[in-house]
């Protein structure tokens, strides 16, 4: 697994070992980066269920200002740890080593301009935390909420929570949700 483009380009990162994390494929990795990219400069990036850092990795490669992990596995949290040694962006990450839930209340930002989840498939952790996420001050309707899951996932209900899926990106075996706060009509 590599760093796809931006000051880190071409780094190699390591992974946590077994099946407990799936890192998100360099080709996917780039097609969403590409819909993001022009947006990224400057921005705050949250990577939730890290795994390896990848994600928010890339998004400080390409610009993006600071980014969080969250992360509970402790295997995980120490590969994020030596990828961020590795491309020198200690200074720009926050690691929060804990649940999904009690993390984002450590997140302490006026807004945070993109969420990256890739929750373990077959949970109900994507949608507890896409809960959570309506109730964060942080998340505003500029925000963008990018959700990794599975073709057959059933992300319903939504609305419920003050949020609205705007724009769907399928793949041979999972798609990514782009999801935002729905917006207020004055």
């Amino acid at each position: 697994m590599r760093v796809i483009a931006g000051s880190a380009r071409r780094m190699r990162l390591v992974t946590p070992q077994g099946l407990d994390t799936r890192p998100t494929q360099d080709i996917i990795k780039e097609t969403l980066f590409n819909m993001i990219q022009f947006d990224l400069p400057g921005s705050v990036f949250v990577d939730i269920c890290a795994g390896s850092g990848q994600m928010g990795i890339e998004a400080i490669s390409r610009g993006a200002r600071k980014a969080y992990f969250i992360e509970k596995g402790r295997e995980a949290v120490s590969c994020i740890q030596k990828n961020l040694h590795t491309v020198k962006f200690e200074d720009q990450a926050v690691v929060l080593r804990q649940d999904v839930l009690s993390a984002l209340r450590h997140i302490h930002e006026k807004q945070v301009d993109f969420i990256y989840m890739d929750p373990p498939y077959g949970t109900e952790l994507a949608l507890d935390t896409l809960e959570a996420l309506g109730r964060c001050s942080f998340v505003t309707e500029d925000t963008v909420i990018m959700l990794e899951t599975s073709l057959d996932s059933d992300i319903s209900g939504l609305e419920d929570f003050g949020l609205e899926i705007c724009r769907e990106k399928d793949y041979r075996t999972n798609r990514h949700l782009f999801i935002r706060k729905i917006r207020e009509i004055l």
